[in-house]
């Protein structure tokens, strides 16, 4: 039996995505056309955890005139945050040390403080973790996918993932141009954590000589034999395409240092350590280019907006529906509805019989393997 709605909460969390601000837009129009209040909370779960963050805002009232003009904008007009997870929240005690504690409790109070009905939850895997956790406590939530890595599975793909293909594809076109001026070795590093979605599909879109990503350890003797390959038939330059998480044979991931103390590793340096082993082998200049956090930014694509509203509108449809504990996910032609439990806490990697891997080895792209 469905349960009447009149106020709903978003929350935006963990990294930020270009068409965040397409699907607020999207859930706010279609809740106000169902008579539904809206209320957005900020950074993450921080704007009800931290209240001294936000003591007068942290829980915010949207409405459709605040969410005009937004959709093209990237970010998230809420704040996100990759820290506050609620169920295990890093708190001071008295005597000065840090633990870690579920606070979900205060959001269920919270939230009911406010006659907030239901909760929308847009990110990625840690986010929609949180999110089956809190449904299975008993508030009504719904999911909506949220990654540039596209690394989320049981949905085609993830809103900001086009977006961040698209950049890096420009990227890598710009730089064909500089390393065959100076018959360089480039060297790209994308994000992507351990999934090589974006590394694969820019650096087949943009024409890379060689991708390396997560699914397939490399062996660095076989790119240096493709690039001297290059060389003798008079192509001395080329462009080599690094997912962040990617891994030699019998290796390790390249990690950055002073990451703080509880946090998982941080992913980074990849390039560098490439372009240093590239230059020793093959005796041509290599450099390595770190896109980033430019990944993350700018205006979401016409695919990524539309993705965004669609999730937005599918949402705030399924909590009109009766559904609780659900994602919700695009499957072409139409959004499906997909259990959280088979969401939270999985990857999506680049399968091996993955039809634009294949293209990849057709047109002779060397993937070190």
């Amino acid at each position: 039996m469905k349960t009447k709605i009149r106020r709903i909460a978003i929350s935006t969390g963990g990294g930020d995505a270009p068409g965040l601000n397409a699907v607020i837009r999207s859930v706010v129009l279609a809740a106000e056309l169902r008579g539904w209040e809206c209320y957005g909370i900020r950074e993450g779960f921080n704007g009800i955890l931290l209240p001294e963050r936000y003591p007068h805002n942290g829980v915010t009232r949207l409405t459709v005139d605040q969410v005009r003009g937004i959709g093209h904008l990237g970010g998230t007009i809420l704040g996100t945050t990759n820290h506050g997870n609620p169920l295990r929240f890093a708190t001071t005690m008295p005597d000065g040390s840090i633990k870690e504690i579920d606070r979900s409790a205060d959001i269920h109070r919270h939230l009911k403080q406010m006659d907030i009905d239901a909760l929308i939850c847009i990110g990625g895997d840690g986010t929609l973790t949180i999110a089956n956790a809190l449904h299975l406590q008993g508030l009504r939530v719904v999911g909506v996918p949220k990654t540039i890595d596209n690394d989320l599975d049981k949905t085609f793909t993830t809103f900001g993932f086009d977006t961040a293909v698209s950049f890096a594809t420009e990227c890598i076109d710009r730089l064909h141009s500089t390393a065959e001026s100076h018959q360089r070795i480039m060297v790209v590093e994308v994000m992507g954590r351990y999934a090589g979605w974006i590394a694969l599909h820019s650096g087949i879109a943009a024409n890379a000589h060689a991708i390396v990503i997560p699914e397939i350890p490399y062996d660095i003797e076989k790119i240096a034999a493709m690039i001297r390959n290059r060389d003798t038939n008079g192509r001395h330059y080329s462009i080599v395409l690094a997912a962040e998480g990617a891994l030699p044979t019998n290796g390790q991931h390249v990690v950055q240092e002073g990451a703080a103390a509880g946090h998982v590793e941080r992913l980074g340096g990849i390039g560098e350590r490439l372009a240093h082993d590239l230059q020793n082998l093959t005796g041509k200049e290599a450099r390595a280019v770190v896109l980033g956090h430019l990944l993350r930014g700018g205006s979401p694509t016409a695919f990524d907006r539309l993705s965004a509203m669609r999730f937005g509108a599918a949402a705030v449809r399924a909590l009109d529906e009766g559904h609780s504990g659900i994602m919700v996910a695009l499957a072409f032609p139409n959004v499906n509805y997909v259990a959280l439990e088979e969401v939270a806490g999985r990857m999506k990697a680049v399968p091996m019989d993955s039809d634009t891997l294949q293209t990849g080895r057709d047109i002779g792209i060397c993937f070190g393997d």
